[in-house]
Formats: structure tokens, sequence, C-alpha cells
């Protein structure tokens, strides 16, 4: 969960330039898509008019265009895993973003996704969590699912992975994922199960308010 928002936000602290001159280029640049107006992104999410105004600035030098493709994202997210492959786990992270599922990421997708994960209700931070995992979108996350976001991560994580992968280590982590979360043992998580389970568990309580005051 910290690799998700850490490798976020460090792309968006930017200095800190002119509020002049990022109204300018919020209402006169042209890209390829305009961003809905600060007003209506202050409503919709929990930044102020000026942090999201520095999370544009940090936005549009990644993305002049005003769009993410999956490959620039994965682009972007590998630099933060040089030693790994970050490409299967950046492909989940795209979609979880991706909530209109047309293959791009614009600002307010990114800019409202990052509010939850930042300055969410705790039950918000964990629904965007599942969203994550329950790669096929049914509504559960099989051991199917868990196995391929268990894996992804340790191919990101490469040569630092701790312990050193072993071929049956990720069977393990889906193993104790599913002892945990699985409450009524029928071989699928539901979201409930998830925010329950977590809830119960203060490692991950603690992961999830470790960025509440990153900006």
């Amino acid at each position: 969960m910290g690799a998700v928002v850490g490798t976020l936000t460090m792309q968006t602290k930017q200095r800190r330039p002119s509020r002049d001159k990022i109204d300018d280029e919020l209402e006169m640049t042209t890209v390829c898509y305009r961003p809905e107006g600060l007003d209506q992104l202050e409503a919709q999410t929990n930044f102020s008019k000026q942090e999201l105004q520095i999370l544009y600035r940090g936005f549009k030098n990644e993305c002049p265009s005003g769009v993410v493709d999956e490959d620039t994202f994965k682009h972007i997210y590998a630099q933060f895993f040089p030693h790994g492959d970050a490409s299967m786990y950046a492909h989940y992270l795209f979609n979880a973003f991706d909530t209109t599922n047309n293959g791009s990421i614009k600002f307010k997708d990114f800019v409202v996704g990052l509010s939850t994960l930042l300055r969410g209700s705790m039950r918000e931070k964990l629904e965007w969590t599942f969203y994550l995992y329950d790669i096929n979108r049914d509504g559960y996350i099989n051991r199917e699912e868990m196995t391929e976001i268990v894996r992804a991560i340790y191919d990101m994580m490469g040569k630092y992975t701790y312990p050193a992968l072993k071929g049956d280590v990720p069977q393990q982590h889906v193993d104790a994922f599913f002892q945990k979360m699985d409450k009524n043992k029928d071989g699928v998580v539901t979201l409930e199960e998830f925010i329950m389970a977590c809830q119960e568990d203060e490692t991950m309580m603690r992961s999830m308010q470790l960025f509440e005051n990153v900006m």
C-alpha cells in the first residue's frame, strides 16, 4: 500500500510555482484534455485549490497532453523500481485509476484517486485497495487474483525482495491472506470481509495512515 501512494506523490512534489502562473496554465494552456475547473475538483476531492495547483503542475510536466496512457504510466512507475520489473503491478494500478476503463488516466482520475488514498476515510482507503486487488471487478478477490498481485509485487521489488523469492513464497502469502481474510471459508474474499480483517490488523491500519500528511 505504501508503494502505491509514495511513488505517485513523489512525482508531483515539485518546486512550488507562483499561483498566478499555474492559474494561467489551468485556464489558458491548450492541451488534448482540459481538466475540470479548480472549484469543481476542490468539491470532488479533499485537496485545497493550492494543493490541486501543485498536483496539476507535476502532472502536466510528466504528461503535457493532459492524459496518461498505460505505457507512459508504466514508464514513470518503473523509474522508482530500477532493480525490478514493475510493469505488471503498474498495469493493475493503472486500471484502478482508470475508473472509466477507456485506457487513459486524466488529471481528474488521478487526483480523485490520490485524494482517496491520502485524505479519504479509512473505509474509503480500504475500498480503493480492494478494488485494486479485484482484478476482474466481480466484487470478490479470489486466489488467482491475489496470486497475480503478490507475484507482481515480488517482480517489482526485484533483488530487494525479502525474503528472497522461492517458488512457493507467493503461494504462502496468498494462503496467509485467505486464512486471515476469508472469514466464511468459501474461497473468495468479499469487500466486507476484507475491511473487517484489515480493521483487525494493526499493521495494515498503520500503513493506511502513513501518507495522510504527505502534502
